[in-house]
């Protein structure tokens, strides 16, 4: 054999390895009959209506959900389903304009029943480790503590000393190549009505991009830049690397590597058709502290790590408890919905390093209803 058969037989080799591992890793997930049957619909169904089943579109469904699941199980079967298209509208977060195409909730059984049997298996082990989003046993918490770690290590090895690189992508969502994310699905499943109606959903958005509201968007969408992430591991060797859907970082002790690294995104962003906000993409010592998930991270001379709650996110807070006073008094709102909202905000700061300001809204919110909670069972809290 010469020296070219030989690299080309340890190739198919390792490609035949490859596919085993798939195939007993995820025995199922490349054909339609079993991605498709009734249990698994039905089971998708289920897990749909968790937490929306007080409206009152979910509620005709849960009515006859037996019969629609069938309904929905012969047309798959038969190669004649169709998405019955979307529910747009605008939202703002944060003072920006997110357009949302919803799906009803026969759809969405559907496109959890081809998530969760087929495109999570397959393409979520090609997924990085320290890619934290929309994945079962992950997502904003675990990133928190992926960065943090992160941070620690770095610690042990060179102090608070060292940079890290902070990303974003600009309208991740909405710039997603269709051409690129078919291609991608084509890398890792072979069943052809499989990659049928992914197609039509994927079609369902236009030429280009992904709309958010629905699941298969997250999946394809974290798909799409899932070369980037191998690339910074793999190629660039940065170990301590991170991203959550559009944000990520970076960290290491030259400043010069970083900028090298940041030249090597950019290319490779431009060839996934990813735009990356400039604004938003910085290298910052680590000393100085940056703000990443909209926490303010702060790498102490002592090793400990420490979050802060964003500014903006206090002042918005602050804001809303006046906004709801005003409701409550118009009798817009029953007090147990107010009480409702300052117990998720006070569980969600419990878990910074803010002692200071979490007193400072307590105060504000005795201040503004302190004669309603005389007689709440919450007065103490």
């Amino acid at each position: 054999m010469t020296s070219k058969e030989r690299h080309e037989a340890r190739y198919q080799r390792r490609v035949a390895k490859r596919q085993a591992k798939k195939l007993a890793q995820c025995p199922n997930a490349n054909d339609y009959d079993k991605v498709f049957s009734y249990d698994n619909l039905y089971k998708a169904y289920k897990c749909c209506r968790r937490g929306v089943s007080w409206k009152a579109s979910v509620q005709r469904y849960i009515s006859q959900a037996p019969v629609n699941v069938y309904n929905t199980y012969v047309k798959l079967q038969q190669g004649t389903y169709k998405s019955p298209g979307f529910y747009e509208f605008d939202i703002y977060e944060r003072g920006k304009k997110r357009h949302i195409r919803s799906t009803v909730i026969g759809e969405r059984v559907v496109q959890r029943c081809l998530c969760d049997n087929s495109l999570v298996p397959l393409l979520g082990r090609t997924f990085i480790y320290d890619n934290g989003a929309s994945m079962k046993n992950k997502g904003y918490d675990f990133a928190v503590n992926r960065i943090t770690e992160h941070l620690r290590k770095h610690y042990r090895k060179y102090g608070n000393e060292g940079y890290i690189l902070l990303f974003d992508f600009s309208k991740f969502f909405d710039n997603v190549s269709h051409e690129l994310v078919k291609k991608i699905v084509r890398k890792e499943i072979s069943d052809e009505r499989i990659l049928a109606i992914t197609d039509h959903f994927i079609d369902m958005f236009g030429d280009v991009g992904l709309g958010l509201g629905s699941q298969i968007s997250q999946v394809l969408s974290l798909a799409s830049a899932n070369s980037l992430d191998h690339y910074i591991k793999e190629n660039l060797r940065i170990k301590m690397y991170g991203r959550y859907m559009d944000d990520g970082y970076l960290i290491h002790p030259s400043k010069e590597k970083l900028v090298e690294c940041l030249h090597e995104i950019r290319r490779i962003c431009d060839e996934l058709d990813i735009t990356l906000n400039q604004k938003k993409t910085q290298i910052v010592k680590l000393s100085h502290g940056f703000t990443w998930l909209k926490i303010r991270f702060y790498l102490t001379d002592t090793g400990k790590v420490v979050k802060k709650i964003y500014k903006r996110s206090i002042t918005k807070m602050r804001r809303k408890l006046k906004k709801l006073k005003c409701k409550y008094e118009n009798g817009e709102m029953q007090f147990e919905d107010v009480q409702a909202t300052w117990q998720t905000w006070q569980a969600y700061a419990l878990k910074f390093n803010s002692w200071h300001t979490i007193q400072n809204m307590r105060e504000l919110y005795y201040q503004l209803f302190l004669k309603e909670m005389e007689g709440s069972r919450y007065a103490l809290y």
